[in-house]
């Protein structure tokens, strides 16, 4: 067994939920969490945050699952990380599961 965590922008939640019902991942959480970015871009027209703030809505998902299932769930996210544009690719990855009740 093993656990998947994705860190993502909130609007990706129903692509990651996508994903997991492709990688056979039916039951997963999710926790809404503030992201944050302390650095400044070269160019600020490219600046995501008008205001001058680095803080972004995002979500972390998590699930137990088998290690199969994890493993397909982290290509797939992969593969979706090359087709986007934004500067905010989805982040994942998977821890063991040693021990469970």
């Amino acid at each position: 067994m093993k656990l998947l965590i994705v860190t993502c922008l909130k609007e990706y939640l129903p692509v990651i939920a996508r994903i997991f019902k492709e990688a056979n991942i039916e039951v997963f959480n999710t926790s809404k969490i503030t992201g944050y970015r302390d650095s400044v871009p070269e160019n600020l027209l490219e600046d995501w945050f008008a205001s001058g703030g680095g803080e972004v809505e995002s979500m972390m998902i998590f699930t137990y699952t088998q290690t199969a299932n994890a493993e397909k769930g982290l290509e797939l996210i992969n593969d979706h990380n090359k087709t986007i544009r934004e500067n905010f690719p989805v982040r994942a990855f998977i821890m063991p599961v040693e021990k469970a009740v």
